[in-house]
Order: C-alpha cells, then structure tokens, then sequence
C-alpha cells in the first residue's frame, strides 16, 4: 500500500507543478488569473468499518482554483487598452455565444466593431439616435460600434451675451443706419452711431458660419440698444434692436426681459439654408464705471464634424470627438460579474464561460451594483506573484523527492524481507 500510497504524491506533486508552471508562463499574460492546485487526502476504509484504524493511502487533486485577485495596472498608448479596477468581467460575442474576459486589449474591425485581438465582438449598451444631438443609452446589449459617420450641424437658436458697458459713455451723436454692402455706394456702419461692439459666429441649418455683429447703443442714462448685423448685412426680418435698462446699481433691471429679443435673420437664397429666429439673452449684463468688456459669449450652434477620435471614461461611456469641437456618446461597454467566479469554466484564450458552479452572469453598467470601473488606455497585469511561485516550485520539488524517497525506502524493506533464510 505504501507503493500506492506515494505514487499518489508524485503524481500530486507532479501535478502541482503543472500548475505552477503554468502560472509561471502566464506570468506576463495581461488578464490572467493565477491557479492554486488544491489537494484532498484519500481514506481507505473496510466493511466492517474498521477504518479509523488505517493509515490512509495517499492523496489525489481536488480542484485547480483561479485566485480572481486584482492585477496591477499598466498605461499603454492605445485608447481601446481597457482595464477593469475591481470586480466584473467584460462580456465577449462569439456568433451569439458569450463568453467572459479580464483581457481589455481591443481594436477596430473593419466593420467598425470593437473586437478582441481574436475577433470576437465586445459587448456594450446601445445609443438611441433619435435625437442625434442628445444619443441616450438604452438598456439593450449589443455589438459595441464606433460610428464613424459625420456629426450633423446644429443650427444657432439661442446666444448668451455677458459685457460690461461703459456707464461714462455719452449718446452717439449719429443715428444708426443698418449697413448695406450691396448698395451703391456700398453703406458701411458708422462708427459714430454706436458706443461699442462686440461678434459671434452662428450657423444655419447646414453648418453654414455667419458673423453676427452687436452694435451697444447709449440711449439714455440707464438705457442702451443692441443693433445686430449678419456678415456685413443689416437684420431685414423681426427683431431688434434689443433694449437693455439698467439699475443705478449697474446691473440689469427687473423689466428687461431675460432673454433679451428674438432676432431673425434673413439669409441670401444661394445657400439653400434656413434659420430660425436667435434668442439673445443679456442677463448678466452690467453697466459700470469702468471700460467696455466682454466677459462671456456663447451660442449653441455649430458646424458639421467628422469623427476625429474617441476615449472610454471610467463609467465604460464611449465618446466621440469630433473635428468641430463636439463629443457624442456612441454607447457604453457593460460588465458581468457572478455570484462564484472560481465557478467559471475556463475556456483559454483569457476567456471564461458561465456555468452551473459559477451562477448567471449580471450584467451591468461599470461603477453599478459593485461592478469595477474602467481605465482607458491601460490593461491589467497578470496576478501571479513570480517570487511566490518560485518559492512554491522548489517547495513541490521537495514534495517529489520525499514521495520518490518512500518508494525507495519500501523498495529496501520488501529487499531486506526477499533475503531472509
């Protein structure tokens, strides 16, 4: 029995080290997850149920148990480096069969899919383009896409004007004439009719840029009109000029209007463009003692843009960017987690498959019910310790050369006993 008993510990220790060997290669793996070789002794017991008093006959595998500790993490220079701090597993598409991954090294397919080095496709939340200028997230899983098509242009609806007029300023001593380039001779704005003036860029329904000018006209103490010229060009249509009324206290009166005034604007017919009237708003306006100055000036229009790059944030949003200074949310990478990892069927290639031992997956959004979060542009390392593994090999070999020691030994025995007369 002793022969069977150590042949059973080299056949552990040999397996042990299979197991470390292994750890040992995948020590430079991104996303690999050590092993632990896990060990159960073997009891030999009789029918009578005397087998209390028996010495037992060795030992056999029990388990080979991944250790899902967190690895460290590393930058890289690639955007679509994705590494997971903390729980969850990206989810991975297989002609419909999903499988589980810590390995975020992903790239673009031709199709414009975010896909593993082996081309299976990430899995992610999908976008509801409705309105293209506000995507919303939906709960629905699918193909992650990086849509490469061209932002549409956002029409000018609403400006925001924040300055400081000059309250020392006197009434212009001209009366104002809207320009007109197109006259003969062409009538240019006099300087003489406005106090200051200030510009902005709008666009029309097809991207198209106009400059908007703001002519700032004293009028009366505490009052001032704003003028408005689109690239050269008098208003022809509503609107204008804006009166602004202000407190002895410098700032806007309670009966200005906040938005200021709706203007129209009218374009030449060759652009085939339209736009609609613009809601100038002056609220923080001010009229102190001091020089003219423009503190704030926005619009929310802008031109067409083509996708000039995207980045992941740590909540696993996808963003675009775009060559006229916009983003857009193109989706949202999703994680799993299970309620017995170590119950994951190992499937190689960095990849896991649920399991009856490892529980449904639950799948959600990073950050969300004790999922990790993302870091883009970084992986995870392996979580093997090298040194621990090398301590682990010499202490398995040690293992080996005790259980092949008691053969040797009994060997001597059943010797000593085929020599006694």
């Amino acid at each position: 029995m002793s022969f069977q008993t150590a042949l059973s510990g080299l056949n552990a220790s040999s397996k042990n080290l299979d197991v470390i060997g292994n750890n040992v290669a995948n020590s430079s793996t991104v996303g690999f997850k050590a092993s632990t070789a896990e060990f159960a002794d073997v009891f030999a017991a009789s029918l009578s149920g005397g087998g209390a008093s028996q010495a037992g006959i060795g030992t056999k595998l029990a388990a080979v148990a991944q250790q899902f500790t967190q690895g460290n993490i590393t930058t890289t220079n690639n955007p679509l480096d994705v590494a997971v701090n903390g729980k969850g597993f990206f989810v991975l598409s297989n002609n419909g069969a999903r499988s589980y991954t810590r390995n975020g090294q992903f790239q673009v397919d031709k199709n414009n899919n975010i896909v593993t080095s082996g081309g299976l496709l990430v899995q992610g939340y999908q976008v509801d383009n409705t309105d293209p200028a506000n995507p919303v997230i939906t709960g629905q899983l699918g193909n992650l896409t990086v849509d490469t098509k061209d932002q549409n242009p956002q029409v000018t609806t609403a400006a925001t004007v924040g300055a400081n007029l000059d309250a020392n300023s006197q009434i212009p001593t001209a009366i104002w004439v809207s320009p007109d380039p197109s006259a003969t001779p062409p009538v240019p704005v006099d300087p003489n009719s406005y106090n200051s003036s200030t510009s902005t860029t709008v666009y029309d329904s097809l991207g198209n840029s106009h400059v908007v000018g703001m002519y700032f006209i004293k009028t009366a103490a505490n009052t001032w009109n704003v003028q408005y010229t689109i690239d050269g060009s008098g208003v022809a249509a509503a609107g204008g000029p804006s009166v602004l009324t202000f407190t002895s206290a410098g700032v806007i009166d309670s009966g200005t209007p906040p938005s200021g005034t709706s203007v129209t604007f009218t374009l030449p017919p060759t652009l085939g463009a339209t736009m609609p009237a613009v809601d100038f708003k002056f609220d923080s306006m001010t009229q102190f003692g001091s020089k003219f100055g423009v503190n704030s000036l926005t619009q929310n229009g802008y031109a067409s843009g083509s996708l000039a790059g995207f980045s992941i944030g740590k909540d696993g949003i996808l963003q675009g960017r775009y060559t006229n200074g916009q983003t857009r949310t193109l989706g949202q990478l999703a994680l799993a987690n299970f309620a017995n990892p170590q119950g994951l069927q190992n499937l190689g290639d960095n990849q896991w498959a649920e399991s009856p031992n490892s529980g449904t997956a639950l799948i959600g959004s990073p950050g969300s019910s004790g999922l990790g979060l993302l870091q883009s542009s970084a992986t995870e390392d392996s979580n093997v310790d090298l040194t621990a593994e090398l301590v682990n090999m010499i202490v398995a070999q040690r293992a080996y050369q005790a259980n092949a020691q008691t053969i040797k030994t009994q060997d001597a025995i059943q010797q000593t006993l085929m020599n006694l007369r």
